[in-house]
């Protein structure tokens, strides 16, 4: 079971299951991505940069956004890239810590293996989860 599930903030059923990606770990306001972007930090990676901003404990859990410029893409381009990432946080389940993360992708995404994505979002939240344990 992922950390998401373990708190009770969604359902994160697994493959075969109609599963969610509830609106309780997104990210949504357009003042709470500029915050990050602002006073976040950043990782980089081959295929995206994540930024990331810790909140005070009492805020609740890791909320996650994505942003996808128009510069990438058409609409469709850009949607596809936004389901593969939100797929890959989904399976990969949520960090503990409460804290705001905004992964904006690069246009290598669309043609990367879904592994790789996989394996750079568990890096960039192990970034952040030792980034997290030092504050």
């Amino acid at each position: 079971m992922s950390a998401l599930a373990a708190n009770g903030s969604g359902d994160l059923s697994g493959p075969g299951k109609r599963s969610q990606f509830p609106r309780s770990v997104r990210l949504l306001r357009h003042a709470d991505f500029e915050r990050v972007y602002k006073q976040g930090r950043r990782h980089f990676a081959a295929h995206m940069t994540v930024f990331y901003l810790p909140r005070r404990e009492g805020d609740g859990g890791t909320r996650v956004g994505f942003t996808v410029g128009k510069g990438l893409g058409g609409a469709v381009v850009r949607n596809r890239m936004k389901r593969r990432l939100r797929e890959t946080v989904r399976l990969h389940g949520m960090i503990p810590a409460a804290t705001d993360v905004v992964i904006n992708p690069k246009k290598s995404l669309l043609t990367a293996a879904f592994v790789d994505l996989q394996r750079e979002i568990r890096r960039a939240f192990d970034v952040i989860n030792k980034s997290a344990g030092k504050s």
